[in-house]
């Protein structure tokens, strides 16, 4: 059975693509985006396979 790792991480609006291109160069796939506590920033919910070994 697959296991999973998330986290969430700032998403500024000005760094969108440098942001989520560096997460994904670390194994991480963007699952949602939803507003954050102001309106120049939003939260990204990302998750990758949880390594064997890991728990």
């Amino acid at each position: 059975m697959q296991t999973w790792e998330y986290m969430t991480a700032p998403l500024l609006i000005h760094a969108t693509k440098q942001i989520l291109d560096n997460f994904g160069a670390e194994g991480w796939e963007l699952v949602q985006v939803v507003p954050g506590p102001n309106a120049e920033q939003l939260v990204a919910y990302f998750k990758r396979p949880l390594s064997a070994g890991k728990s």
